[in-house]
């Protein structure tokens, strides 16, 4: 199991506490692995069931994650996982979708009429999920009734707020054994930012910003800023990773559950869907295309470093300019959702339980797959390369 923890000052424990950088000679990783161990998490609703059983299959493999970065219900599974202990974090999970699985033994009635999940949809629609919102009275007023940003919106995540409250040890999250990475868009500047156990306490209001997407969900204060779910900035948050100081070799599982790349739609109906995958799936080929030209910068700064004279190297400008590089390996383990058949537009909002346990064990399969695999012991590295990438 991975070795993790952060230092800490002072020697109280929750409110107060300052929270500094992880100690640059810390040994992180899983033994056997190249590095510490990442685990990002796309957001998508009802489809981050897939993300449970990537973490199912990693947890049975005895791989923890050192760092887990979620956005949405990626936010919010990073949360059940970084903030309970190993031996504790899949029955968490486990209990998060039970809570907010449907039940609808009519389903397959529906399914032959060509209407799929019309029905369980429609409830999650006007009732809302058990344990994760309802609709808001609000609304009730129109869409254009000035309720303020924290209000504005069509459900209540109160729910939610009670349900991670249940869930999440927000006392052991803060001392930072997992380090937890939540990303939200500030509702004014638009700026992304991204909320820190390493840098900061987290509380579950962190988390429910990373996970309020409007106009469904409303705004959550933090800090006096109103923050908005982070995917409607950046989806898929591996650039905090691969932005991340001081840098470290790392073995990445990026797990995304939406499709950047489909066939052409035929019908306004498919069209729908494919604008979601697109708007979501949030360029994470050209983040990891832009991402491997500087870490090969990088690498080439430190390379001709090495070929300078020690007296040149050991001039304070040269040794300024040298520390723009670095040697580290980032490994990138793709992992993506498949197609479920039948699914539409609406796929994010399918929390029926043959849903969820269908795409939960796609994931597991997936990593299970990728972890007997193990690319990364075997692949040919250009030592000039500082990411790799693994499908």
């Amino acid at each position: 199991m991975a070795t993790r923890t952060a230092t800490r000052q002072g020697n109280g424990r929750g409110r107060g506490r300052t929270h500094a950088s992880v100690a640059p000679d810390l040994e992180l990783g899983t033994p056997g692995l190249p590095g510490q161990v990442v685990l990002v998490l796309q957001g998508g609703g009802a489809l981050g069931a897939y993300q449970v059983g990537v973490y199912e299959a990693l947890h049975k493999a005895g791989v923890e994650p050192d760092w887990v970065i979620g956005t949405s219900i990626g936010a919010i599974n990073a949360a059940l996982i970084s903030g309970n202990r190993p031996e504790d974090r899949l029955d968490r999970l486990n209990e998060f979708w039970r809570r907010v699985a449907q039940r609808w033994p009519l389903t397959g009635f529906f399914d032959w009429m060509g209407l799929g999940n019309l029905l369980p949809n429609m409830n999650t629609v006007t009732r809302g999920i058990p344990g994760f919102f309802t609709p808001n009275a609000s609304a009730i007023g129109g869409s254009k009734a000035e309720v303020g940003v924290e209000a504005a919106s069509y459900y209540s995540t109160a729910p939610l707020r009670e349900t991670l409250g249940e869930l999440v040890d927000f006392e052991y999250l803060s001392e930072c054994r997992t380090r937890l990475t939540v990303g939200a868009v500030n509702a004014c500047s638009g700026h992304m930012r991204y909320f820190d156990n390493r840098n900061e306490e987290l509380k579950v209001d962190h988390v429910m910003a990373s996970g309020a997407l409007p106009p469904a969900f409303a705004a959550v204060r933090v800090d006096g800023e109103p923050y908005w779910d982070g995917g409607l900035y950046s989806n898929t948050p591996i650039e905090a990773v691969l932005d991340d100081k001081p840098r470290r070799d790392s073995l990445i599982f990026a797990v995304n559950v939406w499709h950047q790349a489909a066939p052409e739609p035929a019908s306004i109906w498919q069209v729908m869907s494919r604008q979601k995958d697109i708007q979501y799936a949030s360029r994470a080929d050209s983040h990891i295309a832009r991402q491997k030209q500087i870490h090969r910068l990088r690498h080439v700064i430190r390379e001709l470093h090495k070929q300078l004279p020690v007296s040149r190297q050991n001039d304070a400008r040269v040794k300024e300019l040298a520390s723009w590089g670095c040697g580290t390996t980032m490994h990138v383990a793709h992992l993506l959702a498949p197609r479920v058949d039948g699914e539409d537009h609406t796929k994010d909002i399918d929390f029926t339980s043959a849903g969820i346990q269908l795409r939960r064990s796609a994931g597991y399969a997936d990593a299970q797959r990728m972890i007997e695999r193990s690319p990364w012991k075997s692949a040919a590295i250009d030592p000039i390369e500082g990411v790799i990438e693994h499908t």
